[in-house]
């Protein structure tokens, strides 16, 4: 099977990591008979730099003629002083709007090689860790009108945050079939005691869970969320929200696993071309040291093999990989405190190859 990914290597660690992932998906592709053709789509700092926008025309269009798009992460201070319609995640926003990626899932996920990495006390890790956080992705207060003003002799600045039922349902019926396929158990986090959109989300996801009877529904506001995420993780199996409160709960949800290195996530619509990428940032403060862990973005792109391609057999080998590799005792710098021995971003990728 021949399949195009668009790749975008990004800014900062971004062009180390996704070249062990795509060291990695070379090695699937050998294994299982399979072709992946590389087409690059520069986006972020590096494309303003060198078109002085953050998605040029051209790489959009790679994306959306695409199979899929792998990327690594954009941005870093290079780019602060960049008006805010053309900083680099302007570009990832427009890109997941364009392509109608409405649904963002991350899971969390603790390895038991890692478990002395989690910062949880050992009676609560012990109880392990493995929910999901399906996040709405193009609605919200990321996507509402932003303005600042002046105002009585000061600055007044206003961020919209609005929600159509349309935009709540589709997320929701992403997250109670991934329950069925997984505990059975859908919790919808909102601001329902104070935010009209909280309320509408809450209305609707009620309404959708009727026509999943097989699975429990809970409602629980987001200050509460975070607090129980790290009382008792084991508790959740898929968590819904809107866009920001997703945001800051995966963020969250990834650190307690043990590192937000080892955490990739899908971005997925209504089609199968989707983006699939790690959850943490562009890490300038050790971009081009060779010292980053790649294992967030190869897993993402195992996550791509599964959803996007229709490859459980190959995600599987990839995933199986890793984690034979860090029962081997192999680790980056952020999961080093779990013991074990030190390995530099490829030796990390090339350490998953020999495991395919």
């Amino acid at each position: 099977m021949n399949k195009t990914i668009a790749v975008i290597r990004g800014d900062g660690i971004g062009p180390e990591i996704v070249g062990e992932a795509i060291k990695v998906l070379d090695a699937v592709a050998a294994k299982f008979g399979h072709s992946f053709t590389y087409q690059e789509a520069p986006m972020g700092g590096c494309a303003i730099d060198q078109f002085g926008v953050p998605l040029p025309d051209s790489s959009l269009e790679t994306c959306l003629k695409a199979d899929s798009v792998l990327l690594g992460a954009v941005g870093g201070p290079k780019w602060d002083a960049q008006p805010s319609a053309n900083r680099p995640e302007r570009g990832l926003l427009k890109l997941r709007a364009s392509m109608g990626l409405y649904t963002n899932v991350r899971p969390a996920r603790m390895f038991q090689d890692l478990a002395a990495a989690c910062p949880l006390r050992s009676d609560i890790a012990a109880k392990g860790i493995d929910f999901v956080v399906v996040r709405e992705l193009i609605g919200g207060v990321y996507f509402g009108d932003h303005s600042t003003t002046d105002e009585n002799g000061e600055k007044k600045a206003v961020d919209i945050m609005s929600y159509t039922e349309h935009e709540v349902r589709r997320v929701a019926h992403v997250a109670f079939q991934m329950a069925r396929k997984r505990r059975r158990r859908v919790t919808s986090v909102d601001k329902a005691n104070v935010l009209d959109t909280s309320r509408l989300w809450r209305k609707v996801v009620t309404e959708v869970a009727q026509e999943y009877p097989d699975v429990e529904l809970l409602h629980m506001y987001v200050d509460n969320a975070a607090m129980q995420i790290v009382r008792d993780p084991s508790q959740f199996d898929v968590l819904v929200t809107e866009n920001l409160f997703g945001d800051i709960l995966s963020d969250e949800a990834s650190q307690i696993t043990g590192s937000i290195g080892m955490i990739p996530s899908s971005s997925m619509g209504e089609g199968t071309n989707g983006l699939y990428e790690p959850i943490h940032g562009s890490a300038p403060d050790i971009a081009g040291q060779n010292k980053a862990n790649p294992i967030g973005t190869i897993l993402a792109a195992a996550m791509m093999l599964r959803y996007s391609f229709d490859m459980p057999t190959e995600a599987d080998a990839i995933e199986h990989a890793v984690d034979e590799t860090l029962k081997s005792g192999h680790r980056c710098g952020d999961i080093l405190q779990s013991g074990g021995t030190l390995v530099t971003c490829t030796e990390m990728g090339s350490q998953i190859v020999s495991r395919i």
